[in-house]
């Protein structure tokens, strides 16, 4: 199945390692630091609008990490349905 993270992209539900809200994760200093290496080594995946959260993904040996518009409630609804 597929989950559709809004901006006309969709991810692979296997392929997720987790869904992650913006403002509540990037309080931590680690947190902040792994946004900004994930955007130097290029596995950001941006969005159009304003971020509210990240989708953190690995399928064949590749990360990337997508934001979304979305917030984390609405898109574990559709990853349930």
């Amino acid at each position: 199945m597929y989950l559709s993270i809004g901006n006309d992209l969709a991810v692979r539900d296997r392929g997720i390692i987790g869904i992650f809200d913006l403002d509540n994760t990037s309080v931590s200093g680690r947190t902040r630091e792994f946004l900004a290496r994930a955007e130097r080594e290029g596995q950001v995946v941006p969005c159009d609008e304003l971020p509210k959260s990240f989708v953190l993904t690995a399928e064949y040996g590749l990360n990337r990490l997508y934001l979304s518009a979305l917030n984390t409630s609405t898109l574990e609804k559709r990853l349930t349905e």
